[in-house]
């Protein structure tokens, strides 16, 4: 059976302890992953657009034990790139620890928007 979580909010710092909060309801207490991948794609959003934008958060988890996660954004040109972060920095890091948990993750680009997503394994 497939269940859909959709939150659609501001990209604000307040709103990654909600959707951490939200998925955790959603998904049980085993959503450790999950929850880093979405505080990572929204912390992006939030540096790389810009704090207030309207952002949508999709998960969907199936009976096949993965979760799809994604996070939609009205800025189709700010695509992420992963880069190496010197050992004394405090960002750069997000892209490396969504490739170390996912399975795989990309972006859609569609007419104003675009998406982040990733699949996981359920923990």
């Amino acid at each position: 059976m497939r269940t859909t979580l959709l939150l659609k909010l501001l990209a604000v710092p307040g709103a990654v302890r909600t959707v951490r909060r939200e998925l955790r309801r959603h998904l049980g207490d085993e959503c450790g992953d999950a929850q880093l991948c979405a505080s990572e794609l929204l912390s992006n959003v939030i540096l790389h657009v810009g704090a207030g934008a309207p952002v949508t958060v999709q998960v969907t988890g199936g009976g096949d034990g993965r979760t799809w996660l994604a996070v939609t954004d009205p800025e189709p040109s700010a695509l992420p790139v992963r880069r190496t972060a010197c050992r004394d920095e405090e960002r750069g890091r997000g892209l490396a620890l969504l490739e170390a948990v996912a399975l795989r993750w990309g972006v859609r680009r569609g007419a104003g928007s675009k998406t982040v997503w990733c699949e996981l394994l359920r923990e």
